[in-house]
């Protein structure tokens, strides 16, 4: 048994709070665990200058760790004056996820901002962002919808996200921040609700993993994330607000 006594291919207990901050388009305070990240949406009426004039949007993400989210206390970028080489990678890494999940030509020449503050980490912070991040997303453009922003629903499909990893030898699902730390294989998994796989991002830390190894692991990913975005329907649907693909 894992040290929270779960099974090697069971989930955390997910929970979704909807409409968490008042002043944004989307938003919402998604749990994995001890792992707590609020997820915003926000519209705003620009695009960066390299999609000037090109009758298209952008959807861009970013994150960042509250200052006491972990044991240790950690210092704000801010007052260092950069952002960190770890921040850049995950911010990059969900609004490309995002985006594989939007058309773009279909928004307008307009941003959708996501912005993911982990309140609490306990491992998995950007796969449980990515999941939370797809949520605050479909409500803001239930927002521009509503709004006459836009004239149809841009989503293409659900999105999700899981860790897996090798942990005392065998595969597990959705990691904890002690499981990490101890494991042999890490890895990300981003997948579609079509099961169709946007990004792998996997590490051996120590001896390489056999391709056997990250089939298993890909699988067991495509399982956690399956229950994940059925999860994610159910909450989008709620109060009548249903997505159509």
């Amino acid at each position: 048994m894992r040290p929270d006594n779960r099974k090697n291919t069971e989930m955390r207990q997910l929970k979704i709070t909807r409409n968490f901050i008042g002043t944004a388009e989307g938003s919402v305070l998604i749990e994995m665990g001890n792992t707590r990240v609020i997820c915003t949406a926000s519209i705003e009426e620009k695009v960066p200058q390299f999609l000037k004039e090109q009758r298209k949007g952008w959807v861009t993400a970013e994150y960042s760790m509250l200052p006491k989210s972990s044991q240790a206390r950690i210092q704000r970028e801010s007052s260092t004056g950069r952002i960190g080489g770890r921040t850049h990678e995950i911010q990059r890494l969900i609004g490309r996820a995002l985006r594989s999940v939007v058309n773009l030509n279909m928004i307008g020449e307009r941003t959708i901002w996501i912005d993911c503050d982990v309140i609490q980490a306990d491992g998995s912070t950007r796969t449980v962002s990515i999941t939370g991040a797809f949520i605050c997303l479909a409500d803001a453009l239930k927002y521009a919808l509503r709004n006459g922003l836009i004239e149809r629903m841009p989503l293409k499909d659900y999105l999700a996200a899981v860790s897996v990893g090798v942990v005392n030898g065998e595969p597990v699902l959705d990691l904890t921040y002690a499981e990490d730390a101890a494991a042999e294989v890490d890895m990300n998994v981003v997948m579609t609700g079509s099961g169709n796989l946007v990004e792998v991002q996997g590490t051996a830390e120590g001896v390489p993993f056999s391709k056997n190894t990250l089939d298993n692991l890909i699988e067991l990913a495509a399982n956690g994330i399956k229950g994940l975005i059925e999860t994610q329907k159910k909450t989008i649907k709620l109060e009548g607000n249903v997505l159509s693909f």
